[in-house]
């Protein structure tokens, strides 16, 4: 039984609310249960200097926490004057995801960060952050073809984000805090819509875990996925 009481294969409730900021050019509340995360995506007529007359745009991420999403205060990041190891390898891997989905070409050379503020955690935070990123970055690209600043549109797909694990020996989707606490195995998927892999993330925390055992953990990565890729489109219609 699982600490929530959902079933192995349940993900948790998912609602995505659009344009919740007044000045980023897209952005969406998120909420995969009792974690709560919002996404604002800006843009900028320029990219970092590595790209500078390369024909080439950039996506980007910035992630963070506030000191009271977790059940404890944490001391902000900028106030200890450097982000954490987490931090960084989560922005990172938010960046990667977005970009997998854009055709850097038709974008041009403009930047758009995707900054992913989480307000409530428990448990997926950098999942949630992925799949409400690429809610903020279609409304903001949305905004750049409506004021044709560019004619064609550079997202070729969508990408969503779930973790998987092992808990009290059983396959389950979509870990909370307390799940992911006590985990043998905790794993990250994340997929466009067509089901392809942009990117794993997977660690035997507490056992070690067989191909098989992992196989079922893809299934129901696949199963949320589409689901979360459903919530997506309900969102930005």
């Amino acid at each position: 039984m699982r600490p929530s009481s959902r079933t192995l294969d349940q993900i948790r409730s998912v609602s995505i609310e659009i344009n919740v900021t007044k000045h980023a050019e897209g952005s969406c509340l998120i909420k995969c249960g009792d974690t709560h995360v919002i996404c604002t995506a800006s843009v900028e007529e320029n990219v970092p200097p590595f790209l500078r007359k390369s024909g080439l745009g950039w996506v980007t991420a910035e992630y963070g926490m506030l000191p009271r999403s977790t059940g404890s205060r944490v001391r902000r990041e900028a106030g200890n004057g450097k982000q954490s190891g987490r931090t960084l390898e989560i922005q990172r891997l938010i960046g990667r995801s977005l970009r997998a989905i854009v055709d850097r070409v038709v974008l041009g050379e403009r930047q758009i960060t995707v900054d992913c503020d989480v307000i409530q955690a428990d448990g997926g935070t950098r999942c949630a952050a992925i799949t409400g990123g690429w809610v903020a970055l279609r409304l903001a690209v949305n905004q750049l073809l409506k004021n044709k600043i560019i004619k064609n549109d550079p997202i070729i797909d969508q990408v969503a984000a779930i973790s998987c694990g092992i808990y009290a020996g059983n396959p389950i989707l979509d870990l909370d805090y307390l799940e992911d606490s006590d985990a043998g195995v905790d794993a990250n998927f994340v997929m466009s819509s067509d089901m392809k892999l942009i990117e794993i993330q997977g660690s035997a925390e507490g056992s070690r875990f067989t191909r098989d055992e992992f196989n079922k953990l893809m299934d129901l990565a696949q199963n949320g996925i589409q689901i979360l890729i459903e919530s997506q489109k309900k969102a930005i219609q």
